[in-house]
């Protein structure tokens, strides 16, 4: 099982990663999610999650999530196959949490690729900041 600290790491770096282990067979788990960082300007991308909030209805959906976990996890699912028995295996193999659960404090790791350090990213928000913007509950 690996566990991966999300501070500071951008979305879609660490969902691509994450999705490759996931596909090789690996349990994942990623505390911290309301601290990983997606790219681009602040009101862009509110705006975006807001158009896709409101987008469909509340019986038929399509339904997108509010908090800062449930975000991180979709961002993860448009990277797997998931409609496909493979795909959907390794989607049950990932887990995202909001903070440091008591069991996972000290066993973190980082993964390099999706560090904010390796690229010279300037505008963006965290994904609890987001998931706050848009009426999430933390």
């Amino acid at each position: 099982m690996k566990i991966i600290d999300g501070k500071d790491l951008i979305a879609g770096r660490l969902a691509t990663v994450v999705a490759k282990m996931a596909m090789q067979g690996e349990i994942i788990r990623i505390i911290n999610a309301d601290k990983v960082l997606i790219s681009g300007n602040q009101r862009t991308t509110i705006s975006l999650y807001t158009q896709k909030i409101h987008r469909g209805n509340a019986l038929t959906g399509p339904y997108q999530p509010r908090t800062a976990d449930m975000m991180l996890k979709r961002i993860i699912r448009g990277m797997l196959p998931y409609r496909k028995e493979l795909g959907d295996k390794a989607f049950s193999h990932i887990k995202t949490y909001i903070g440091v659960p008591k069991e996972f404090e000290g066993k973190a790791e980082t993964v390099k690729e999706a560090s904010l350090s390796s690229s010279k990213l300037i505008k963006f928000i965290t994904l609890g900041e987001l998931s706050k913007r848009i009426g999430g509950i933390q």
